[in-house]
């Protein structure tokens, strides 16, 4: 069998070389091809197939060939999200575009989540590659031309963006003498534009589609590992651990301290209460001979400091956006300067502890603190204390759930994940539960884990509405979960 998706990836490259009629014969062999031949109906004068090559006659004619919605009219303008290549001389321009009537019929999937997300992914993967790619941030925004860092790049289609530039929300590069990577140019969007459609891939081609749809959804839940931490760690000196509940960002600071640092530390875990006299320096009372007096007494700050005079040491703060970090920090906030300047940098001290009124960072004190992105009851960190520190973002991670936990788990965290990445908006996303609440031996551990922790968890969510309009989709992964684990719901 003869590969239907080179043949188009070819015709797509050879760009003004190509005529209509070959064209049109490339486009309809992906039909009973790759993808099941009632994917469009019908086939030879079906409306979802444009192909507008061989008429460029026409005064303010642009050739262009693709893809469009099913139900649109045979001729003319159309709506809905649309795959469209526009060919010249040295190749073709392919993209995702609005049609020139707006969204509609296709609102659904212009303004999901989970599309937006994908095309990013698309743009990162075609990057990658070392093709010329851009998406626009919104896929659903339209009247706003591509930028002209973007079409100044690309002037062999400068016809196509006057006339084009405000419905196009994804665009690349297709060479013309590169066959291989023409075809994963063209497979990136093709495959994409058929997921969204609902296409149905045919055997010999689906393990090649799921993989590819697979790895767009995989590339928002990639995590740097514990040695590019520990590494940044090292260089920039002061990082943050962010991210949802269960992803392991206490237990990763917990290793860089035992395995970088050699245990060599102080660990201190923030709260609501926690004061700059804990943190810092302050006063604490003292009973002897039956009077109360108070004494200066270091911080966890200054015993971290201390300890590393005589080596590298490490300051773990566990849930470090729980504390008033401005009141926690007082004027020691200006310490934290990442590079030289900061070494040189001191406070003076409210009180003497151990004789000394003024107080530094030693070179070799290194801050790792952890963030629940989830805990909406913590204002967000100060401007003035964020850029004082290298943010680490750690997401759920499906290894982790496939090596530590039971094919049952695996299937319920892929379900959870996949309602997050398509309908929660980015301030929800940071909410997705972790990879720990599966980790199980067995499916009755599994259950117990699903029972009391995993579900309360989100019934906390659906209760406070963090979700909004993606609460619908959550409460039905939240049913999947209850009866998996064997509630009544």
């Amino acid at each position: 069998m003869s590969d239907a998706l080179q043949n188009l990836a070819d015709a797509i490259a050879a760009g003004t070389a190509m005529t209509k009629e070959q064209m049109g014969e490339a486009m309809r062999g992906l039909f009973g091809s790759r993808f099941h031949s009632n994917s469009i109906k019908p086939l030879d004068r079906s409306p979802a197939i444009r192909n507008a090559y061989g008429e460029s006659g026409e005064s303010e004619h642009v050739a262009f060939a693709g893809f469009i919605h099913p139900e649109s009219a045979s001729s003319g303008p159309y709506g809905g999200t649309s795959l469209v290549w526009f060919p010249c001389d040295n190749g073709s321009l392919i993209d995702f575009g609005i049609g020139t009537r707006g969204l509609s019929p296709d609102e659904g999937i212009l303004t999901r989540p989970g599309h937006r997300r994908r095309v990013e992914s698309l743009r990162r993967f075609l990057v990658s590659l070392g093709v010329k790619a851009w998406a626009r941030q919104d896929p659903a925004t339209i009247g706003v031309p591509v930028p002209s860092i973007i079409t100044d790049a690309l002037p062999a289609w400068k016809s196509v963006f006057q006339r084009y530039s405000n419905e196009l929300y994804c665009l690349a590069e297709v060479p013309k003498n590169n066959p291989l990577l023409a075809r994963k140019v063209v497979q990136a969007f093709l495959d994409l534009y058929a997921y969204e459609r609902g296409w149905e891939p045919l055997k010999a081609a689906k393990g090649e589609f799921d993989e590819y749809i697979s790895s767009l959804h995989a590339s928002w839940l990639v995590s740097p590992s514990q040695d590019q931490i520990a590494s940044l760690l090292k260089s920039r000196k002061f990082v943050i651990l962010e991210g949802p509940p269960g992803t392991g960002k206490s237990r990763m600071a917990a290793n860089i301290l035992a395995e970088s640092f050699k245990n060599r530390g102080v660990i201190t875990q923030f709260h609501p209460s926690t004061t700059y006299e804990d943190f810092v320096a302050g006063l604490s009372p003292d009973i002897a001979n039956e009077a109360l007096r108070f004494t200066s007494r270091a911080g966890h700050l200054m015993e971290a400091a201390k300890l590393a005079i005589s080596g590298e040491s490490l300051l773990f703060i566990d849930e470090i956006n729980r504390a008033d970090l401005g009141r926690v920090l007082g004027e020691a906030i200006y310490l934290f300067e990442p590079g030289k300047d900061g070494e040189s940098r001191c406070v003076r001290l409210p009180h003497r502890i151990d004789g000394a009124e003024t107080f530094s960072l030693p070179a070799n004190l290194y801050v790792l603190a952890t963030m629940n992105t989830a805990d909406r009851s913590v204002a967000r960190m100060d401007l003035a204390i964020r850029r004082r520190f290298a943010f680490v973002t750690l997401m759920p991670d499906r290894t982790v759930v496939e090596k530590l936990s039971t094919p049952k788990g695996l299937t319920l965290f892929d379900q959870l994940c996949s309602v997050f990445l398509e309908f929660a908006q980015d301030d929800a996303l940071v909410l997705m539960p972790g990879h720990s609440y599966f980790i199980a031996d067995n499916d009755e551990t599994l259950n117990s884990r699903l029972r009391h922790e995993l579900i309360p968890l989100i019934d906390e969510y659906l209760k406070e509405g963090y979700l909004g309009p993606a609460s619908a989709s959550l409460y039905a992964v939240r049913l999947q979960l209850a009866d998996a684990a064997g509630l009544s719901s």
